[in-house]
C-alpha cells in the first residue's frame, strides 16, 4: 500500500505485525495501540496499550510480544474489531525504538493478518525513515459503521512518550519543584452584620498514577537488575519464553536419494528450579505434570505447555511476587523437547513482567555447542530483594543425563530425579 491509501477490513478480528529486518547494530522497536474517541484523543491512560500495558480493559487489543525468525523481527498486536466499544473512533497502530532511530532500521513495515485464517488483508513498507524514534505506520477507523485501515507513515523525534502525549497519555517524568509563591497581602476583615459559612470544600479526586514508558534489557555488560528498583515488590510477573515458530534443518529423502529441506515441530518447555526459604526444592515444568500453583508453594505456575511454538504467546510462567520473602532462589531454564538437537539457530527472547513495575527484557546469545537445555536467569532473594541475573548459559548434558539433572548439576541444587513424560 502506498502512504495515506487505505482499505477495507471485512475480518472482525485480526492480527497485526510491526516488523523489520536484524542485524549487527540495529535497535529494537515496541509496538504499541493508541484507542482514541472521536476527539482524536484517549479517552484515559488505559486506552494505551503497549510491553507495560499488554490488555485493554475490553479485551478488544492486546499486546502479545515479539516474534523473531531467520532475517527479522515483528512484534505484535491483536485487535479485535467486533469488541472495541462504540465510543472508539480510531485505533493509532505505532512502533518506538529502542536505543536508536528508525533510520537505523531496515525494512520497516506493518501488515494485518484475518486472525482466523492468517489471509494478509493489508501491507505498508515504510522507506522514508531517518532521524525518528516513534512512527505511527498505519490506524484502523470506522466508517459508515465499518472497520478501514490506512496506511500512516507518520515519524516523531520525540519518542514513545512524545507521541503518547500528542494523543493525551500522562506520561510519567521526573517531577519539577514549584516556584516559589509571595505571600499574599493580608487585609483586615470587614465588620460583618453577621458570621458566614464558609461552604465544604469539593473533595479532592487524586490524580490518576501516570503511565511508565521504562523497561529494562538485560545485556552481557549489564546482566542483572533488582526487582524492587523497579517497582516489582508485589503481585503476579509473568514470565515469557518466545521462540522461532518453525525449526529446518537439511535431512535426506529416503526415495529420491537427495538433500531436501524438512521441517520440524519445535517443542520447547520452560521450567524453573526452585529454593524457598525453609529449604524445600522443586521443580515446575510440564513433566511430570508438575505445573506448579500460585498460592501455595511454590508460588508460581506454569500456564500450559506449547508444544508446537504455533502459539503467539509462547510458554508463560507466573511467579507470586506477594511471597518474596518465601524464596531462596529459583533458576529459569528451557529444554528441548522434541523437534531439534540443539539450541543451534534459535532465535528466542525472554521477558520477565511484573505486575507492579519495568518490564525486564533479554534475548539469548548464539549456540555453538550441541546444547538441549538452557539456562535463562537466576533470581535470588537478596534481604527481601529479588534479583534477576541474565544468564544464557548453554549446557551440554553428558551421555544418558538428562537436561533437568544437568542444570541440576551446574547451580548445586541436589536433588534425586527419575524419568518423566507428558
Amino acid at each position: 500500500m502506498p502512504k495515506g491509501s487505505n482499505v477495507p477490513v471485512p475480518a472482525p478480528a485480526v492480527r497485526v505485525e510491526l516488523g523489520w529486518g536484524s542485524g549487527t547494530g540495529v535497535p529494537d522497536a515496541d509496538a504499541s495501540a493508541l484507542l482514541l474517541a472521536s476527539s482524536g484523543k484517549v479517552r484515559s491512560d488505559a486506552d494505551f496499550v503497549f510491553y507495560n500495558q499488554p490488555a485493554h480493559s475490553s479485551g478488544a487489543v492486546r499486546y502479545e510480544g515479539k516474534q523473531r525468525s531467520d532475517g527479522g523481527v515483528s512484534d505484535v498486536l491483536a485487535v479485535d474489531l467486533a469488541r472495541l466499544e462504540p465510543a472508539i473512533e480510531t485505533v493509532v497502530l505505532a512502533a518506538s525504538a529502542d536505543g536508536g532511530t528508525f533510520g537505523q532500521i531496515p525494512g520497516l513495515y506493518i501488515r494485518v493478518l484475518d486472525a482466523a485464517s492468517g489471509t494478509e488483508l493489508a501491507r505498508y513498507d515504510s522507506t522514508d525513515a531517518t532521524v525518528e524514534t516513534a512512527f505511527v505506520l498505519g490506524e484502523f477507523y470506522r466508517r459508515q459503521g465499518a472497520w478501514k485501515f490506512r496506511a500512516v507513515g507518520q515519524g516523531y523525534g520525540s519518542g514513545l512518550a512524545g507521541l503518547a502525549t500528542d494523543y493525551g497519555i500522562t506520561v510519567d517524568e521526573p517531577q519539577r519543584s514549584a516556584s516559589p509563591t509571595a505571600p499574599a497581602a493580608v487585609t483586615p476583615p470587614p465588620q460583618a452584620a453577621a458570621p458566614v459559612t464558609p461552604a465544604p470544600a469539593p473533595p479532592v479526586t487524586p490524580p490518576a498514577e501516570p503511565v511508565r514508558l521504562t523497561k529494562v534489557t538485560l545485556t552481557k555488560d549489564a546482566p542483572s537488575v533488582s526487582l524492587t528498583k523497579q517497582g516489582g515488590t508485589s503481585g503476579a510477573m509473568r514470565v515469557n519464553l518466545n521462540w522461532e515458530m518453525r525449526k529446518q534443518f537439511k535431512g535426506w529423502g529416503a526415495k529420491l536419494g537427495r538433500a531436501v529441506a524438512m521441517h520440524a515441530d519445535l517443542d520447547l518447555d520452560l521450567c524453573a528450579l526452585f529454593e524457598l526459604a525453609d529449604g524445600r526444592k522443586g521443580v515446575v515444568q510440564a513433566l511430570g505434570n508438575a505445573f506448579g500453583a500460585m498460592h501455595q508453594p511454590p508460588y508460581m505456575l506454569l500456564d500450559g505447555d506449547d508444544r508446537t511454538g504455533a502459539t503467539a504467546s509462547g510458554e508463560n510462567l507466573t511467579i507470586n511476587l506477594d511471597h518474596i520473602k518465601d524464596f531462596r532462589r529459583i533458576v529459569l531454564f528451557v529444554t528441548i523437547y522434541e523437534g531439534a538437537r540443539s539450541f543451534a539457530d534459535l532465535n528466542a527472547t525472554v521477558t520477565l513482567q511484573p505486575q507492579h513495575g519495568a518490564p525486564i527484557d533479554f534475548s539469548l546469545d548464539e549456540c555453538t555447542v550441541p546444547s538441549t537445555v538452557c539456562a535463562l536467569a537466576l533470581l535470588t532473594n537478596n534481604g527481601g530483594d529479588l534479583v534477576v541475573q541474565r544468564e544464557a548459559r548453554y549446557l551440554v548434558p553428558d551421555r544418558g543425563v538428562s537436561p533437568q539433572r544437568t542444570i541440576d548439576h551446574a547451580y548445586g541444587w541436589g536433588m534425586n530425579w527419575t524419568p518423566g513424560r507428558k
